[in-house]
C-alpha cells in the first residue's frame, strides 16, 4: 500500500518553507530545495522618491499621488503567488497527497486567493499562526491534534 505523502506549508509574507510528515512518531523533516525568503522591506524603503504630482481636475491646484495599493503588501503577495505556483506544479508532479498550511494571518489569506483548486483540494488543515522562527523540533506541538506527528 502506498504512504501517503503530508506536506506542511509554513509561511509568512517573507518566507517559507516546507515540511515532510514522515508517518507518527517520524516527525517532520525539511523538503530538499523548498525553502524560500525575500528581504523584508517597509513601504519607506520601497518607495525612497517622493511621489509624483498631478494638476487638480478642479482648479489650479497640484497634489502628491498616492500609490493605488501598498507596494510592501503587494510585494508579499507576490511572493506568496511564487510559493502557490511551486505547489501546483509539485501536487500535479506527484510530489504531496496533503498538505497543511501554517500561516501568518495575511499570508494565509493571499494564499488562499493564490491556490489552484487541485491545491485546494490537497489541503487537509489551515493554522493561522505564524511559526517561520521556529525551529522544526519544535513544530510538533504546533500540529498536535491536526496530524500525528
Amino acid at each position: 500500500m502506498k504512504s501517503t505523502k503530508t506536506w506542511i506549508l509554513i509561511a509568512d509574507g517573507t518566507q517559507a518553507r516546507i515540511l515532510q510528515h514522515n508517518g507518527p512518531g517520524k516527525g517532520l523533516a525539511q523538503v530538499e530545495n523548498l525553502d524560500w525568503s525575500i528581504d523584508p522591506l517597509q513601504t519607506q524603503d520601497i518607495n525612497a522618491d517622493r511621489p509624483g504630482r498631478s494638476f487638480s481636475s478642479v482648479g489650479p491646484g497640484r497634489s502628491a499621488m498616492e500609490p493605488k495599493t501598498d507596494p510592501a503588501e503587494h510585494r508579499e503577495a507576490e511572493f506568496v503567488r511564487s510559493v502557490a505556483q511551486v505547489l501546483e506544479a509539485k501536487a500535479k508532479s506527484g510530489a504531496y497527497d496533503r498538505l497543511v498550511i501554517a500561516a501568518a494571518p495575511i499570508a494565509l489569506g493571499n494564499l488562499r486567493k493564490a491556490l489552484s483548486d487541485h491545491v485546494k483540494k490537497t489541503v487537509v488543515a489551515e493554522l493561522d499562526k505564524d511559526l517561520t522562527n521556529l525551529p522544526t523540533p519544535q513544530l510538533n506541538k504546533h500540529f498536535d491534534g491536526i496530524i500525528a506527528v
